[in-house]
């Protein structure tokens, strides 16, 4: 599978590029979106492409957008994406990349939260709560919720970590009402995506939704939603509490990170080996299998 680390579109202006994606202007009011195969593990983008990542990431967002379309607006134009670039750039963009509306981001990271895992697990430990938001005492690594929380975050540059926020702070930055918008709306997203997930035998333990508004200030869904890169994919076969359980997304990549004492989790990344490269790939693909039950389209 030909793998893409980085962008070349030359026949539109380049307006930036993340962790993953590149991103262009098509016109004032659209922009290209290209998911490349680049991989962050701790907020450090690896030197090594994960082949097919980016298709996978493309195609399971464009999955989860239309399955919940009747929650929030979504990004998405319809466009072909080879439609707007010259034609010897078509297979940088196939399967790969959208045509999505130019919208206003909301700097804020969106993040719900079923099971206590990660970064919160290590919260509710120091302070019984996550975000300011007290949990019940006795909860172990993994345990799910009373019912799921939103634990928002503020973005942060490239190579830096995303900060854990208060609900209180969400409110001083983008206001009262839009930030209970977009608390709800978010909850819904997840817990409809959870339940869904569940007759695949998959357990959504969290997520992170991005949005931002139309000229009209009208609130969408954007970026990616619902992939291994944004959200924490268990298997229900394999998964119990009080351990932290396999997961189809890029845990191969962070365990062996883990291992290497001398790396400090901060740019440059070390070389990752062939067979860490070939397992993630292998786990982004599953999990586009059993949730959408599709393979990934060439």
């Amino acid at each position: 599978m030909i793998s893409l680390y980085q962008s070349t579109i030359q026949s539109l202006p380049l307006l930036g590029r993340g962790k993953v994606r590149d991103n262009y202007a098509v016109g004032d009011d659209k922009l290209l979106i290209v998911t490349t195969d680049r991989l962050s593990a701790f907020d450090v983008v690896m030197n090594e492409p994960i082949p097919g990542k980016g298709m996978v990431l493309n195609q399971m967002s464009d999955f989860w957008f239309e399955k919940l379309g009747h929650i929030v607006p979504n990004h998405l134009t319809g466009i072909a994406p080879e439609s707007v670039v010259a034609s010897n750039e078509v297979d940088q963009v196939k399967g790969r990349a959208v045509v999505a509306k130019r919208l206003k981001p909301i700097l804020v990271e969106a993040v719900v939260r079923g099971y206590i895992i990660g970064s919160g697990w290590k919260d509710y430990q120091s302070t019984g709560a996550i975000c300011g938001i007290a949990l019940p005492p006795g909860l172990r690594q993994a345990d799910k919720l009373p019912q799921p929380i939103f634990t928002p975050a503020a973005k942060a540059d490239i190579g830096e970590h995303d900060e854990n926020i208060s609900f209180e702070e969400v409110e001083q930055r983008i206001g009262k009402e839009l930030a209970a918008k977009i608390r709800d709306i978010s909850i819904q997203l997840y817990q409809t995506a959870a339940d869904y997930a569940a007759t695949k035998g998959i357990i959504i333990a969290d997520t992170k939704f991005e949005f931002g508004l139309d000229d009209n200030g009208v609130l969408h869904l954007m970026d990616e939603v619902l992939t291994a890169d944004s959200s924490r994919f268990w298997p229900r076969d394999s998964y119990a509490p009080g351990m932290s359980p396999p997961s189809f997304d890029k845990q191969f990549v962070r365990d062996y990170l883990e291992t290497l004492t001398d790396w400090g989790k901060t740019a440059p990344a070390p070389a990752l080996p062939e067979d860490v490269i070939a397992k993630t790939g292998a786990k982004y693909r599953e999990a586009l299998e059993r949730l959408t039950g599709d393979t990934l389209k060439d």
